[in-house]
């Protein structure tokens, strides 16, 4: 702080000097200018660090001052020194802080917020080259640890931290899936980066139901919603028409690939699935591809099988000793293996077809029984990829009853060109298909639906410069589930949203 003092004054006088006519302009400017540089110098000297940049600072570094924030993991006072591991997300480590009691406040304790500066010395302790001796530390935010839900040194449940959605953020599994998760993100755009599709952002407000399946969050607003009204802008409905949360960004983008030979999307998708099991989610993020000119689904499937390996590389090169501590906690015994074939295996193809034959080989196994015809269930999904010895499965050709109206139909008539990707843990991961490309085939299939009206826009797709195209999505949070042997998708995300849940 004294040097800034300093060297504010000495600018100061040098701008009365010229003014007074007592120095010359050039001379003037010179020195203002090496002012301007030593209070630089001095910026960058004193820039606050990150715990992650401290630990990994070169030994020659050792004894310069360095200042940092974050939050006390722990705190253990004793008469003449005060210990603390300071943390701040930017990696699964602390730093230990060592201090004298006398420039320690009394409320300094667990969950408080504080910025430190000193020097940093070589470690006595444990687990990490270098500490910092503190010659201040100061509370920015004190901690009521009288009713604080996070204590030290306490392993609560997944089920108990989701009572706390403002705070689990804070523990020490929670910021390790979320660094994963991050990582993971910013791999899914450089595998598309690397492979020259076009990022999208396609709407999250929509008046289409891609799956068709009637799970949707339908839009209104406070007005429409007051009894009697009918709304500004239509019949009842601000976009004159009914609109409704995204299922998928499928659509949008297939109208993009009538421009663009590749294009993707990552995105929020909602599902209004009255479900409070361990594999649903009201609001969670797809990853959605489509590729133009392409009449293979073997195409398709390079695609899916590419992300799903580049991704999991991205986070095991970044986070190896994370995703280990992670899968720890699992309850999956051979999550190490299950990860190894996900990266280093061929996935396996199958027929809907031969799938049927493998289960019913074996239906005395499953409370639903499977027969040709019928969709698969998670049951079914799970044990086909068991019977692959655990390596990752594409079921492909199914019937075209179970699949929506846009997949393309395949030369026997009975089936489509559609293709799950199965894993283990999760059953179906992807979800993807060729799509019916062909306007006189696609016309009577949603006159049959009797959408022809709201998807007329997507017929006439097919009467301007059609070509064959195929795509998939990704379920996000389920493919975290399958890394990490996470057993409830719900802890995968930061914010949960599922049926009469949504506190934030």
């Amino acid at each position: 702080m004294h040097k800034w003092t300093k060297s504010n004054k000495q600018q100061t006088h040098t701008q009365h000097l010229l003014r007074t006519g007592n120095m010359s302009a050039s001379i003037a400017l010179t020195i203002l200018r090496l002012k301007n540089f030593q209070v630089i110098l001095h910026r960058s000297y004193s820039v606050r660090r990150t715990v992650k940049e401290i630990l990994n600072v070169s030994l020659h570094a050792e004894k310069k001052p360095v200042t940092s924030a974050g939050w006390l993991r722990h705190v253990r006072k004793q008469k003449n020194v005060v210990f603390c591991s300071l943390y701040d997300g930017s990696t699964d480590k602390h730093l230990q802080v060592v201090a004298d009691p006398q420039i320690c406040h009394e409320e300094l304790c667990t969950g408080c917020s504080v910025e430190v500066g000193g020097s940093l010395v070589p470690s006595q302790g444990r687990g990490q080259a270098v500490e910092l001796q503190a010659d201040h530390l100061s509370i920015v935010g004190p901690c009521d640890n009288e009713v604080y839900p996070i204590k030290p040194k306490t392993e609560y449940t997944a089920d108990q931290l989701r009572a706390f959605p403002h705070l689990r953020a804070r523990t020490i599994l929670h910021q390790k899936l979320l660094r994963i998760r991050s990582t993971a993100s910013m791999a899914v755009h450089k595998y598309f980066l690397d492979n020259h599709f076009l990022f999208v952002h396609t709407p999250i407000t929509t008046s289409v139901d891609c799956e068709g399946a009637g799970e949707t969050f339908s839009i209104k607003t406070g007005e429409e919603l007051k009894p009697g009204a009918g709304g500004r802008d239509g019949p009842g409905h601000f976009f004159n028409s009914p609109t409704y949360l995204t299922v998928s960004g499928q659509l949008h983008l297939e109208v993009i690939t009538g421009s663009f030979l590749k294009a993707y999307s990552f995105g929020p998708t909602f599902r209004a699935e009255k479900s409070l099991g361990r594999h649903h989610l009201a609001e969670f993020y797809m990853i959605e591809a489509e590729v133009a000119f392409t009449q293979s689904m073997e195409c398709i499937l390079q695609v899916m099988e590419g992300l799903v390996k580049s991704m999991t590389q991205s986070v095991l090169d970044s986070h190896e000793g994370e995703v280990e501590d992670l899968w720890k906690h699992s309850q999956v015994s051979d999550q190490s293996d299950i990860v190894n074939r996900l990266l280093n295996k061929t996935y396996i193809r199958m027929s809907y077809s031969d799938a049927i034959k493998i289960l019913e080989n074996k239906k005395d196994n499953f409370k639903e029984s499977p027969k040709w015809g019928c969709d698969l269930s998670k049951e079914h999904e799970k044990f086909l990829v068991k019977h692959c010895g655990n390596v990752p499965v594409f079921v492909t050709d199914f019937p075209t009853e179970i699949k929506p109206f846009y997949c393309r139909q395949n030369e026997d008539h009975a089936t489509v060109g559609a293709v799950d990707l199965l894993v283990p843990g999760v059953g179906e991961l992807c979800g993807g298909s060729l799509r019916e490309e062909r306007h006189d085939i696609l016309r009577p299939r949603l006159d049959n639906l009797g959408l022809t009206q709201p998807y007329h826009w997507y017929l006439e797709l097919r009467q301007f410069g059609s070509v064959p195209h195929g795509g998939f999505g990704l379920g996000f949070e389920r493919y975290l589930q399958c890394l990490l042997g996470i057993h409830n998708i719900k802890d995968t995300i930061p914010f949960p949203r599922w049926v009469q849940h949504c506190p934030l």
